[in-house]
């Protein structure tokens, strides 16, 4: 293990308790930065080139032209009523 992880651990061991809450959200801050970074880096050619991907967007897209859109609401209710078809098949 590195020295600066050693000191780091015993610097957060060592932290205020009143401060500890702070700290904990800058680590998650840096973790969020990482991925987020990670996610800048996504290789556009391989996802230009993914066939199951493109379907996805087409059909996005027919279903947006149509007016196949669904809010919050209208979803929860697809979504319950596709629970219910399956629940009441299961008791056949």
């Amino acid at each position: 293990m590195s020295v600066y992880r050693d000191e780091l651990k015993w610097l957060i061991e060592s932290i205020h308790e009143e401060d500890a809450a702070e700290v904990f959200d800058f680590i998650g801050y840096l973790n969020m930065k990482r991925e987020r970074e990670a996610i800048h880096q996504i290789d556009f050619d391989f996802l230009s080139k993914d066939k199951e991907l493109i379907h996805q967007v087409q059909k996005s897209r027919e279903n947006r032209k149509n007016g196949r859109i669904y809010d919050q609401k209208q979803g929860l209710k697809y979504l319950q009523n596709k629970i219910k078809e399956f629940e009441s098949e299961q008791n056949l």
